[in-house]
């Protein structure tokens, strides 16, 4: 395969993730194009320099890049692999930025044999979306999830490595089933936890207006990922289902452990269980 140097790379969707990789890969390879639904997306990201070439036809782009990135909702993803497929050249790296991965694997699995997958996950974000929010910064110091198939090749697999670090991530490989299981409880469950808290704080203290006066650090730090967009979240929700109830299965346990606890008034159960917590989080975030 080419040098990421020599690479033609197209990505597909312009928003937050893929404005801001964009804008990242410029300065690393041959020439990036971005592709958008929206004419006001491609002249915003020519604008912003965040791309040298725009479209809103994916013909006009995908045959003649080395590299095409797909930067769209996880159930977009899976249907643009598969209506993308006769476009793109032999040899081509297809990879996406999609937060689950075992349904994109499995529409990968079906590629021509000619074009090389490769999953990804890059592990940041901002709780804003558009292509205004982009930033070629964003990626720098977060891990950057890959996930090669059996028939992704050693080549395409150093590939994609390089252009994560690249743009100033660490690359991770793992298998989909593996990324699935641990981001259900990293950041599938947290969003489930902050949108709970956001409708708890509404429902408990909105009739008082002194509550938003007196709103704590703690309130915005946990509500925090409840801004995040909807429409991305439902597809990563509903993508990686069963991951994500089990996990919420684990914590409601552990919430009615405490609570059992408190409503017990065992003071020194719940000290102990309140200071391992503490201990487990310190250590995770010395």
């Amino acid at each position: 395969m080419k040098p990421l140097s020599q690479c033609r790379i197209a990505i597909v969707g312009l928003g937050l993730m893929g404005g801001s990789l964009a804008g990242a890969l410029r300065a690393h390879c041959r020439d990036v194009t971005g592709v958008a639904r929206r004419p006001e997306t491609v002249e915003d990201a020519l604008r912003f320099g965040l791309i040298d070439h725009g479209t809103t036809n994916p013909e006009d782009a995908l045959p003649h890049a080395d590299v095409v990135i797909l930067a769209t909702p996880v159930r977009t993803i899976i249907r643009q692999i598969r209506e993308f497929a006769p476009m793109l050249g032999e040899g081509c790296l297809l990879m996406d930025l999609g937060s689950t991965k075992q349904e994109i694997i499995a529409a990968m699995e079906e590629l021509p044999r000619r074009i090389q997958p490769l999953g990804g996950h890059p592990m940041c974000g901002k709780e804003v979306a558009g292509i205004a929010e982009a930033d070629p910064v964003l990626y720098r110091g977060c891990t950057f999830i890959l996930v090669p198939l059996e028939r992704t090749s050693a080549a395409a697999l150093a590939l994609g490595q390089t252009l994560v670090e690249a743009v100033g991530s660490s690359p991770l490989v793992l298998d989909g089933e593996r990324q699935d299981r641990l981001v259900a409880t990293l950041s599938h469950l947290p969003y489930l936890l902050a949108c709970s808290l956001v409708q708890t704080a509404d429902a408990s203290t909105s009739n008082d207006p002194a509550a938003w006066e007196i709103v704590a650090g703690g309130y915005r730090d946990t509500s925090r990922v409840a801004g995040s967009d909807v429409t991305m979240m439902m597809d990563i929700l509903i993508t990686n289902r069963r991951a994500v109830l089990d996990a919420t299965e684990t914590f409601q346990r552990k919430l009615a452990a405490l609570v059992d606890l408190l409503e017990a008034e065992d003071e020194a159960g719940l000290k102990a269980a309140l200071a391992a917590g503490r201990a487990e989080r310190r250590r995770m975030f010395p």
